[in-house]
């Protein structure tokens, strides 16, 4: 891994870990705000699996939690293109539930939350960059589609081999016929 990759994950996993840690330590201070996503999503959770539990306390501890995981793996290196994802994945009911700004009546409301929600629009478009950097190696479409062709290369050389040596072959019975014996 090079050096600005290394640095540029880390940079981009501090506001998941701190934020994360402190979520997940305080909950309370966000119960508020989460409450009208988490509302919705209840029911969802619910169909899931009825042991799902649906509080709004627990669900914001368990997002934290996510948050700090996948902050610490992608700050580390560990399942990098994974740990981008979940992390976009956790950022759009926060920025949901955080910041409305469509909601808002005050313009310095409306202008403050507009510009925490496209900061995480930032935030979300450089985790899915993470989650599509393959660190310079190709990529999967990249090598089945290599493997494709290399497997028809060699097929067609296959083909090419079998009619030559049926070639030989057919010469060589018909050499044999000819010969008295």
């Amino acid at each position: 891994m090079t050096p600005v990759r290394s640095l540029a994950r880390a940079m981009l996993s501090g506001i998941f870990v701190v934020s994360g840690a402190r979520n997940f330590a305080n909950p309370g201070r966000l119960t508020p705000t989460a409450k009208p996503i988490t509302d919705r999503v209840t029911p969802l959770l619910e169909r899931a699996h009825p042991r799902i539990p649906t509080d709004t306390e627990t669900l914001i501890r368990a997002n934290s939690a996510v948050q700090l995981g996948a902050g610490l793996m992608l700050a580390t290196g560990r399942f990098t293109r994974l740990a981008a994802l979940v992390l976009a994945g956790t950022l759009i009911p926060v920025t949901l539930a955080g910041h409305p700004f469509w909601l808002n009546d005050d313009p310095a409301a409306k202008s403050n939350n507009q510009i925490h929600f496209l900061k995480n629009l930032g935030l979300f478009g450089g985790l899915l960059l993470a989650a599509a950097d393959t660190e310079g190696k190709p990529g999967l479409r990249w090598r089945a589609g290599h493997r494709i062709g290399h497997s028809r290369r060699s097929v067609r050389r296959a083909v090419r081999t079998a009619r030559r040596e049926a070639r030989i072959a057919l010469r060589s019975a018909a050499t044999a016929r000819r010969l008295p014996g």
